[in-house]
Formats: structure tokens, sequence, C-alpha cells
């Protein structure tokens, strides 16, 4: 990789040597990747919960900042295993709660901003077309590189740390032109309504192209997705396809046209997803004899609009006894559900609202299932029905509504 004289002065230890390690490490990455050299970065988002990062990550973090080490760019946390004010109602481990306090601490001492957020792109930064970032959630990364235009991959965690550190990162993937055109054009025949249908063509779409650079470009849709539409479709393509980057005609700003965002080359395949499509796969979620006593909104946190709409639907309502309606959003928004009312209207029907956290990643969420006797998972987020099977739910794809029939009635009919 080519260097900089400031990038060899920080290899000779003039920014300290926690910097000059940081360095070290992003040329390795770099070198594997196959860079040529580093980009400037404006903004990093970063993993920081110890589910993640476990004991050798907090004793990392302690030494880096036992060496004086810190952030040069504004840098930011992704959702945490634990809301402390819920440690006890959940039956969380308090040890390891008290390890994520340290974490947390140990992060701000170096200057990192724990926002505990997966949707940073709506609440907190919007980078802009063609700058470059560093950021580490994979819904967060396929956001900032389709909708906003900016450039980003997806960083392991150490990496993004040592990004914040540094303030570049090397130069490969989707910082680069030929990476970001569009490799399988999706003929998009059918129209999405719901949030779980946008997240439903994502796995459609993902699941048939496991493929990180398979950047899919839907042309013919209808309408004008909305922003959290937009955020459950690349939710579901990085989860189900791991794919980094897409195109929508007319919506995302690289792809003014079909040939735009193929970069003038032809497509490598083309899908077509039709209603029917969509139809089939609700009905495939099997509900194994119908009951449900757990309806999580969750996969990303959900935004103030959908909050508001949740209060809508639950008002004057009551979660049916023995099920739980688990929902995960972020500081800011559960603070403006408060005042908002929306809040209140979820809470008195029998929800929970979750701050700082995500479902998935919910400390000891496994044994949580077991004792709570947890049968079916319900949930609009196609993202959360695919990670969420790894901890053994049975996870059931449906639209917001009958999510919220389901939470009422404790029932869910197979299709």
């Amino acid at each position: 990789m080519r260097l900089t004289p400031e990038e060899e002065g920080i290899l000779r230890g003039e920014r300290g040597e926690a910097v000059e390690e940081a360095l070290r490490v992003q040329l390795e990455v770099g070198e594997f990747f196959g860079a040529q050299g580093f980009v400037g970065v404006s903004n990093v988002h970063m993993m920081g919960d110890v589910e993640v990062m476990g004991d050798g990550g907090l004793e990392f973090l302690r030494r880096v900042a036992g060496l004086g080490a810190r952030c040069v760019v504004n840098t930011t946390t992704n959702a945490r295993c634990f809301d402390f004010d819920y440690v006890e109602r959940l039956n969380q481990d308090k040890e390891t709660a008290e390890k994520e306090k340290e974490l947390i601490s140990l992060l701000q001492e170096i200057g990192v901003m724990t926002t505990d957020t997966c949707i940073n792109y709506q609440s907190l930064y919007q980078p802009h077309l063609g700058e470059h970032v560093a950021w580490g959630d994979t819904g967060t990364v396929i956001y900032a590189n389709s909708i906003l235009g900016a450039r980003s991959n997806f960083e392991s965690g150490p990496v993004a740390l040592a990004t914040a550190l540094t303030g570049r990162t090397p130069a490969y993937g989707f910082h680069l032109d030929e990476r970001r055109k569009g490799k399988i054009l999706v003929e998009l025949e059918a129209e999405p309504k719901n949030l779980a249908d946008w997240g439903a063509v994502g796995k459609l779409v993902g699941e048939r192209h496991q493929n990180y650079y398979s950047v899919p470009v839907f042309a013919g849709v209808k309408g004008s997705p909305t922003a959290d539409d937009l955020k459950h479709l690349g939710a579901s393509l990085a989860s189900y396809g791991s794919m980094g980057m897409f195109h929508m005609v007319g919506v995302t700003p690289e792809a003014q046209s079909v040939e735009d965002a193929l970069g003038g080359e032809e497509p490598k395949e083309t899908v077509t997803i039709t209603d029917k499509d969509l139809d089939e796969l609700y009905a495939s979620y099997d509900t194994k004899g119908g009951s449900a006593n757990l309806v999580v909104f969750s996969g990303p946190q959900l935004s103030l609009y959908e909050l508001k709409t949740l209060s809508e639907l639950l008002e004057g309502e009551k979660v049916k006894e023995g099920t739980s309606l688990i929902i995960t959003t972020n500081r800011g928004y559960k603070s403006a559900s408060e005042k908002l009312g929306y809040l209140r209207k979820i809470e008195e029907a029998g929800g929970i609202v979750l701050e700082g956290v995500c479902f998935y990643i919910l400390d000891s969420i496994a044994r949580l299932r077991v004792e709570n006797g947890w049968d079916n998972l319900v949930t609009n987020s196609a993202k959360l029905a695919n990670i969420i099977a790894a901890h053994k739910f049975n996870p059931i794809l449906r639209r917001t509504e009958e999510c919220i029939e389901v939470a009422l009635t404790g029932r869910i009919e197979q299709l």
C-alpha cells in the first residue's frame, strides 16, 4: 500500500502507540483486500457492546484507553445488549450488565459517543453523496451506500475503532467506483405496501445471491418508498445476502436510470419479484399449531414514525395475558415518543419499549426464550426473522397490523 508522509510518521510512533497499532491493523486489512492506499473518513459507527466484544474486547479497550487513545473523527456506537432499566425485569445477568457499563465508560473515555443505535442514518448523521465513512453495522452500511450515496464497507469492531483513531480506512470495496456498479437487475412487479413486504423482497433477492458485491438494481418500483421502507429492504438484503449496496431506479442517487445503475454494463442476471412471490413467502413460515406468545418489533430499531403507527394500532387495546410485545428504539426516539404520548399508549396496552438495544443481541436471549416459554416469534422484520433463528426461536414474518393482532389474541393463522 502507498503511504503518505503522515501515515509513515504514524508508523514511526509520532502520534502514539495506540494510533501506530491501529494503523498497522488497518494495513493488514488493506493488504488482504488489495487496497492501494487509504482514504480519509468523516464519520465512524462501530459495534460497542459486550455481547459482541466479550471479555477479550473489554480488556482490549482497557489497554487502548490506558494508552491515551482518542478519536479524531466523530464516532458513534451501534445498539447494545442491555437496557439497564430492564435488566431485572428481563432476568438478565447483572455481572455482564456491569461489564457493559464499564465498556461504555471506556468508549466514552476514548471519545466515542455511545449513542447505542442501529439507525444512526435516521437519527444522528446522514453522510452526503460520495462522502467516505467507516460504519460497522450491516444495516447502516447498506443504507449509507445505497440511499445516501456515501461510501463504506462493513467494518468490524476493532477496525472501525482503528479508523476512529487514525481518521482513515483502506480504499477497497465500496469506496471504489467499480464496486458500486449494479450486477443484478430486479424487475419489481410486486407492489410492497408494508415494511414487512419490503423486507420480504430483500429476503427473496438476498437468499438467491449471497455475495457482498452482488449489487441489485431495482427497476419498476411504483410510488415512492419511505425511509423506513428502504431501511427494511436494505437490512434484509444485508442479512440474507450479505449485500453491501443496492440501487433503486429513480430513488437512490446513483440510479437515475437502469443504465446509470449498471455502469453501462449488462446485468449478470435478471430477477422478477411478483405479489405471488410475496404471498408464497409469507405462507412458507410454519406456525406450529398457531400459538404465539411473543411479538417483536426490532432489527432495525424503530423510527419515531413507526412508534406512532404502533401507538395508534394499540390505543385502547390490551396485549393478551401471557403474551410479550417487545419494541426497541433509540434514546432520542423513546424520549420523543414519551413527550408525544406514543409511549404511554404502547405501555398502557402492555407493550415494552426497550431503549438502545436490538432484540437479537440482548444478553442471554436464548436463555430468556426458555425461561419465558416463548414459542413462535412474530415480527414484521425480515432481518430479525432471519437472524433470531440462530437462538432456536421459530420466527414468523407478518405485516405490521397482523403482528399487532397476534399480540392482542396470542394466536397466528397458517397462511
